[in-house]
C-alpha cells in the first residue's frame, strides 16, 4: 500500500475567502493527504461550502466536483457567476439560476419578508428542518440562503449562499448585489406573509375585510389569493419605498 504523503495547492478567490481564517485569505494553501479524494471534499475541508463554488480550475483546466485530486495539483476555486455568463467554461453544476428564487432557513424570517416585498419568489417557514430545506432547494431549483455553513454542505444542495450580514436589511442589500438582482425587482407583487402573487381587487369586494377609515381614504387594493390578506398604500408602504430607494442608491 502506498503511504507516501501527497500535496496539492489551493487558491480561493473573491468572497470565498470569507470562509477562511484571516491568515489564509488570498494566499495559496497547501493540502497534504495520503489518500486522494474529490475536489468537492477537499474544498469543503477548508470550510468553503460547495454551494458557493462555480468554477474549479486544476492545472489550467476546468473540472467538476468529482475530479480526484492528484499529487502536485494546483487548484483555483472561484465563486458563483450568477451575473456573468461563463457557458464556454465547464461548470461544477449544470447551469446557473437565471430566474432566481429562494428558500430561507428558519432564522431568516425578516429577510424573507424583505425579499417578498421586492417581488422575489421566497419560501420560508419557521418549522423547516435542515433536510427539508436541502430537499426543497434541490427539487425546486431554489437558492438556499442561510447563516449556517453546515447546511450548505448537504450534498443535495447545488445553489446556496452563506449570508455575511446579520441585519435583515443589510442582508437584502447583500443578496441584491451578490446575485445582480437590481433589474429584477418587482416591488409589491407578492404577499409578504405567504409569498403568493398579489392580484388587484375592486374596492367593493374588500369592504368587508378592511377598516372603515381605510375605505374612506383609499381606492386601490390588492389581495393575496393564497391567504386572503389585503394590501393598500399606507404608512408601511411609504417606509418600504424608502427602503427600496436605499437599495437602489
Amino acid at each position: 500500500m502506498d503511504s507516501a504523503v501527497r500535496h496539492a495547492h489551493f487558491r480561493f478567490y473573491a468572497e470565498l475567502n470569507d470562509h477562511l481564517p484571516p491568515g489564509d485569505q488570498a494566499n495559496t494553501l497547501e493540502k497534504s493527504f495520503y489518500v486522494s479524494s474529490t475536489a468537492m471534499d477537499m474544498i469543503e475541508s477548508f470550510g468553503v461550502p460547495h454551494t458557493e463554488v462555480e468554477l474549479i480550475v486544476v492545472n489550467g483546466q476546468s473540472v467538476d466536483f468529482g475530479y480526484v485530486v492528484q499529487d502536485g495539483d494546483r487548484i483555483s476555486v472561484y465563486p458563483m457567476f450568477e451575473s456573468v455568463d461563463i457557458t464556454p467554461e465547464l461548470r461544477v453544476r449544470r447551469e446557473p439560476l437565471r430566474e432566481p428564487k429562494f428558500v430561507l432557513d428558519v432564522h431568516l424570517g425578516k429577510l424573507a419578508a424583505h425579499l417578498r416585498m421586492l417581488g422575489f419568489d421566497t419560501l420560508y417557514r419557521s418549522c423547516y428542518t435542515d433536510p427539508e430545506l436541502a430537499r426543497i432547494s434541490s427539487k425546486q431549483g431554489r437558492i438556499l440562503l442561510t447563516r449556517d455553513r453546515g447546511l450548505l454542505k448537504y450534498g443535495a444542495v447545488t445553489h446556496g449562499y452563506w449570508l455575511r450580514n446579520t441585519d435583515s436589511r443589510m442582508q437584502a442589500a447583500e443578496i441584491m448585489r451578490r446575485f445582480d438582482l437590481s433589474n429584477r425587482i418587482r416591488p409589491f407583487t407578492r404577499c409578504m406573509a405567504c409569498n403568493g402573487l398579489l392580484q388587484h381587487i375592486a374596492k367593493q369586494d374588500v369592504l368587508p375585510f378592511i377598516p372603515e377609515r381605510i375605505a374612506e381614504t383609499h381606492d386601490e387594493f390588492q389581495r393575496c389569493p393564497e391567504c386572503g390578506r389585503v394590501y393598500w398604500e399606507g404608512s408601511h408602504h411609504k417606509r418600504m419605498l424608502r427602503f427600496l430607494g436605499q437599495l437602489a442608491a
